[in-house]
């Protein structure tokens, strides 16, 4: 075991919920808290919805029927993963024994080094 790093098996389990070990925290407030957060953890929801949804593609059956079993499911799905993916992120920063507003901390550095910018330059 990488104290790094998940290997696979670690990580699709903690994809999915389950708790890594406290020698892999700062790998989990980089994941939870990083760039590119909230893109990874909205994929982390839609991709097995979008697999289980396709196969009911397979399903024969007209173009409509099948967009009408399939979007009015997947769209409200994306749009609640999205609109709450903050939430699912602190949630998870908690359930590993973090403090939550990890789930947040690239976000301040960002603002607080444009606001540091902008005071640097329009403050006398």
């Amino acid at each position: 075991m990488s104290g790094d790093r998940p290997n696979f098996l670690q990580y699709v389990g903690y994809s999915y919920g389950k708790v890594l070990p406290e020698s892999m925290n700062n790998w989990v407030i980089q994941d939870l808290g990083g760039r590119g957060a909230t893109v990874r953890m909205t994929l982390r929801f839609v991709l097995p919805t979008f697999i289980g949804l396709s196969l009911m593609w397979l399903i024969p059956g007209t173009l409509f029927a099948k967009v009408g079993a399939t979007l009015p499911i997947f769209v409200p799905f994306v749009y609640f993963s999205v609109a709450l993916n903050r939430v699912y992120r602190r949630h998870r920063m908690s359930s590993h024994g973090l403090n939550p507003d990890l789930a947040d901390w690239w976000v301040r550095e960002r603002d607080y080094a444009e606001r540091a910018e902008y005071e640097s330059r329009f403050n006398r």
